[in-house]
């Protein structure tokens, strides 16, 4: 079982799991705070009401909606929203009751929420508020906080690159076989280049796609591009975050930037799969899905050296450090100049994406429940 709340990064990384779950075995299902995925979380009496049902201390129950067959969906109206007031007032993670025998919640990131009699799994896709509070806005003693109380009612935490798990391990100080790395999953079905935004061509453009914020070091890569002078459009595709306000005028000032906000997934996916290279000159990250998405779909990468980002890229896109301005400067043109290099990168690429398939995911996964479902309850 599982639980999705929305938001790109966590939306993805729950159908990743919908769908290796269903190689995995047939009884499961997800848990939502509301009865249809595509209708607004309910909330009577707004924030108000929030924080007077937080306060009750007893535990929530979720239940089958009318004509569900108990297979797919579970419903605990406004529970996400109520654990974090709830944790915010008692300190600890809001227990809910699921039907049905016990088994394995799966919980898509650390929310402060706990199944009553079942092994609870956490991921955990990085800890950069507790190991670069300054690139986030997230409050890391919270965050802290947070990890530590679910690290008492977990089984495990589930983490998605090397790189995070030993991090994770690092900060909160759990054992090491605490944390299981299981990595992502790639979607590998074609992008259609009919979906790109007017005005741009297959290879004809270098995308930058994800939250605009201050960890994805876009305002240095706008200076190296503004000293490359090419004159390939630099597509930068996502949702505003932390710091996006700082970079709206470097934007203004760079031409042959495109600013393009939140977009559906069959156009993000062509922007992905017909760009002429991915740029993702990231000071930080837990993985890097944009990275082995572009190499799966053969599109040639620009990476950062360090961290999570050269563990996905595993040797296949043109590193760069990500502080270098003159390098990253080096590296666009590279990437917009050299036809040869960019089959190379492209060849390369496919061939590392290897690792990040659907069914190398499930099996991950497969392996990591078996060994929390033979341990007592």
């Amino acid at each position: 079982m599982l639980v999705s709340t929305g938001g790109t990064g966590v939306s993805s990384y729950a159908r990743q799991l919908l769908q290796a779950h269903a190689t995995i075995s047939r009884d499961h299902a997800l848990l939502s705070d509301r009865a249809l995925l595509d209708q607004p979380a309910p909330g009577p009496f707004g924030r108000a009401g929030r924080w007077l049902r937080a306060l009750l201390p007893g535990p929530r129950s979720a239940h089958l909606p009318g004509g569900s067959d108990g297979q797919e969906l579970l419903v605990s109206p406004d529970v996400f929203r109520v654990a974090q007031v709830y944790f915010d007032v008692h300190r600890r993670p809001l227990k809910v009751r699921l039907p049905g025998p016990p088994g394995i919640m799966h919980w898509t990131y650390p929310v402060p929420l706990a199944a009553i009699g079942w092994h609870n799994l956490y991921t955990v896709h990085d800890v950069i508020p507790l190991c670069h509070p300054d690139l986030t806005h997230i409050d890391g003693r919270r965050y802290r906080r947070m990890l530590a109380r679910l690290g008492e009612c977990a089984a495990r935490f589930i983490a998605v690159s090397e790189t995070a798990r030993d991090e994770i391990v690092r900060v909160t100080g759990c054992r090491p076989n605490f944390v299981i790395d299981c990595s992502l999953a790639v979607d590998t079905t074609p992008a259609d280049p009919a979906m790109l935004p007017e005005g741009l061509a297959p290879r004809g453009f270098l995308l930058v796609c994800g939250t605009v914020e201050k960890r994805k070091n876009v305002a240095r890569l706008l200076d190296a591009y503004r000293a490359s002078n090419l004159g390939m459009p630099l597509v930068i595709a996502g949702p505003d975050g932390w710091g996006a306000a700082d970079i709206a005028p470097l934007l203004g000032a760079t031409p042959g930037a495109i600013r393009l906000p939140y977009l559906d997934r069959p156009t993000l996916r062509a922007l992905i799969g017909h760009a002429r290279g991915l740029v993702m000159p990231s000071l930080a990250e837990g993985f890097g899905l944009p990275v082995a998405e572009a190499m799966a779909l053969g599109t040639p990468v620009i990476a950062s050296n360090r961290g999570a980002l050269a563990e996905t890229a595993g040797g296949a896109a043109l590193a760069i450090d990500p502080e270098d301005t003159a390098g990253l400067c080096t590296a666009l043109r590279q990437l917009a100049e050299n036809d040869a290099l960019c089959v190379e990168l492209a060849a390369v690429g496919r061939r590392n994406a290897d690792r990040f398939t659907p069914t190398h995911f499930a099996e991950r996964l497969t392996r990591a429940y078996a060994a929390v479902m033979a341990e007592p309850l």
